[in-house]
């Protein structure tokens, strides 16, 4: 992996976690695929030879539990669930280059040759632990067949995940007050022998790795706090027949164990990307290229880091659950085997409900097929949902909040620009005038098209989906601010230049839509009669030449009315209220799920503690908004100047879209005065103004104290 600006000369694969194949899929599941699929298509716009992989999580103990409930066999059970998912990812127009699962042959495989090259590195040893064990069922109790308390954070947990509280990974024998989920009783913790990855081999490894990945900050940071100190080892074995067997040292004697389900699930990142590969040949696409070291895994202890360097570039989007497997478990697994490195780790937020946590237990979610049924376009939900926030930050799904957007931004901005456009050329000229495009249409092409390949390498598939709705805003000024319809008769050379800027902007809006919107982006590439698919072409291709005729357009989006929201909103309350009523008589637990939901609605807190000098270095000043105004080419940012007492200091901020500008001069903030100074848009920016949340709710004092005052 090479860090070098996208496009690379090396192959890339972006990867998403693997979806458990024990449920059904809702929104917030979709975010990571959509995000992942939105960022693959970027890519390839660049240039970039990408992948996109992933496949469903067939092992582990839910599956197992959930099958044993329904009286079916776990890889019966699964395979149900694997279908379903294959068959729903492509009505979101996400589409998988490769779309395995981890009890398939090549995974199979490949996990057992991971396994055997640590044991030949000298990373496994065997260590008796404490296993909890249903002394009534007379078996042990690996993962989520047991519950109790998390003994980190003290929240009820399940088994290897306290995914309620501090979202730790728990080796078994940690989880305390153990509880059987088969029996309900308690269970009892018993001795047995396990096999475990050295973890302390890495560390120093670890550690370097976490200054070299790129990606969104939790990622980065989230992990620092876990390998640090004594680094726990990975147990790698579990007492379960379901999943895939440790390799035994001879055939005859077999290991009475399966491997974890987060040894297999990661490596099914490989897996997948080599079906690919064997699939479409070498020569179209080198799995090796991607995963292995130099086009080969590299065997023993002495792995040169240079080496990676000429490999291909590896792209996860997950969870932000799951980032200690991704940046912690997963790079040890690849370097113990002598495998590539991940060049990046994207973890996404959640998505929450009508401003609550989502709850499956509560039917506080919209469902996949829910949606698809509701009749909406793929496309409309993928815009919604990639750009609510950016990548780690938590999104709230509403059907009001949808309408808003949908019938705003992709209605009332794009979709108007383009069909009054295209409508107006096929009419007066039947398709594009022929004249070549003006200088100043060209140059905010140009523009947009550097936007886009910066925002994809920068990661920022929020921002992605901004440069087609601000190139189509401004289609909109120019065409309303020159009035072609005024100017057919009495300047109809003016007219023929303004239509066909039009025309440009319409396709270069279609090139640069294409990753958040490709079922749409497709059809209006369609509408401008060009030949092929939108998917295919490259980022110039946005300045090339239209068809000189196409036919009449039709509408590209329609409006979302407000019966049909309205009625969508009833279900959804209907049964929430419904799914409230039937788990009223549970446990104690529930009663007290909406303070849980509000509190999962925040950012975690961050659990690495700072020190007293640590805050003492932090330079925090009462200061007073002189004036404000926009930034040109940026439709989010202030430029401000702020009276901090001892001088008056000219900051930046995102605050464009927050705040009514004029009314920003004379309010009070907080600025971080010893923040390093930064260029945005040429304009110096000398400290940061705090503020909270999505809404930047500004920081100020209750009282008047002096400007220039530190806080403390």
């Amino acid at each position: 992996m090479s860090h070098d600006e996208f496009p690379t000369d090396q192959p890339a694969v972006v990867t998403c976690g693997l979806p458990y194949a024990n449920g059904d899929l809702h929104v917030g599941h979709l975010r990571t695929y959509v995000d992942g699929d939105a960022l693959s298509r970027a890519l390839r716009r660049l240039g970039q030879q990408t992948a996109f992989v992933c496949g469903s999580d067939m092992h582990g103990t839910p599956v197992a539990v959930n099958a044993a409930e329904e009286g079916v066999e776990p890889r019966e059970f699964a395979l149900q669930y694997h279908e379903t998912y294959a068959e729903t990812f492509p009505q979101f127009n996400v589409e998988f280059d490769n779309y395995g699962h981890t009890d398939d042959e090549t995974n199979t495989e490949l996990t057992q040759k991971f396994v055997r090259s640590w044991i030949a590195n000298g990373h496994v040893h065997e260590k008796e632990i404490q296993v909890a064990w249903d002394t009534e069922e007379d078996q042990p109790l690996p993962d989520r067949f047991v519950e109790g308390t998390c003994p980190y954070c003290g929240e009820q947990a399940r088994g290897d995940e306290c995914d309620e509280g501090c979202q730790r990974h728990l080796e078994p024998g940690e989880i305390e007050d153990p509880v059987s989920t088969i029996t309900g009783n308690p269970a009892e913790y018993r001795a047995r022998e396990h096999k475990f990855l050295r973890l302390a081999d890495f560390q120093e490894y670890l550690q370097g790795f976490l200054d070299r990945v790129e990606g969104t900050d939790n990622a980065q940071n989230q992990p620092r706090e876990w390998i640090e100190g004594e680094l726990q080892d990975l147990c790698i074995t579990r007492d379960m027949d379901w999943g895939i067997d440790y390799p035994a040292k001879d055939a005859d004697d077999p290991e009475d164990l399966v491997l974890y389900v987060w040894v297999d699930a990661p490596i099914e990142y490989v897996a997948s990307t080599k079906q690919y590969s064997e699939r479409v040949g070498k020569e179209a696409y080198d799995w090796e290229l991607v995963w292995k070291v130099d086009g080969e895994a590299q065997h023993g202890t002495q792995w040169d880091d240079e080496w990676s360097e000429d490999s291909g570039e590896i792209i996860h989007v997950i969870g932000r659950d799951i980032i200690q497997h991704h940046a912690v478990f997963w790079p040890a697994m690849l370097r113990g085997a002598g495998y590539n490195e991940p060049r990046t780790i994207l973890a996404t937020g959640f998505v929450g409900i009508d401003g609550n946590a989502l709850s499956t237990s509560r039917n506080r979610a919209v469902w996949a097929d829910e949606y698809l049924d509701a009749g909406f376009h793929p496309d409309l939900f993928r815009y919604y949902i990639a750009t609510g926030a950016g990548l780690e930050t938590d999104v709230d799904f509403s059907w009001d909040r949808f309408q808003e957007r949908v019938n705003g931004e992709l209605v009332g901005n794009v979709g108007n620009f383009i069909y009054r456009s295209l409508l107006f050329a096929e009419r007066n000229y039947d398709g594009t005038p022929d004249v070549s495009v003006s200088d100043d249409v060209r140059d905010r092409i140009e523009d947009a098209l550097d936007d886009f390949a910066a925002t994809v390498r920068d990661y920022d598939v929020r921002t992605l989906a901004d440069v087609a709705i601000d190139l189509s805003n401004y289609g909109n000024e120019y065409i309303q601010r020159n009035e072609p319809w005024n100017l057919v008769d009495d300047d109809p050379d003016r007219a023929q230049q303004v239509i066909r800027d039009c025309v440009q902007l319409t396709k270069a809006v279609a090139v640069v839509m294409q990753p958040v919107l490709p079922g749409k982006a497709e059809r209006l590439w369609g509408q401008l009669g060009e030949e092929g698919s939108v998917a295919d072409v490259s980022l110039d291709t946005a300045l090339e030449a239209p068809p000189a005729e196409f036919d009449a357009p039709d509408e590209l989006f329609e409006q979302v009315e407000d019966d049909h929201i309205e009625e969508l909103n009833d279900e959804l309350q209907a049964r929430i209220e419904e799914a409230s009523e039937d788990d009223e008589s549970e446990d104690a637990d529930d009663a007290g799920e909406d303070d849980e939901a509000a509190a999962a609605d925040l950012e975690p807190l961050v659990e690495e503690r700072i020190g007293f000098e640590d805050f003492e270095g932090v330079d925090m000043r009462v200061g007073e908004i002189v004036s404000a105004e926009p930034v040109d080419g940026a439709d989010k940012l202030l430029k401000l100047e702020v009276d901090i007492g001892h001088e008056v200091r000219q900051v930046v901020a995102g605050l464009a879209k927050l705040h009514d500008v004029e009314e920003l001069p004379g309010t009070r903030v907080i600025l971080l005065a010893n923040m390093e100074k930064a260029e945005l848009f040429g304009i110096e920016s000398n400290g940061m103004v705090l503020a909270a949340g999505e809404e930047a709710d500004l920081l100020t004092t209750h009282e008047d104290a002096p400007l220039g005052t530190r806080v403390q």
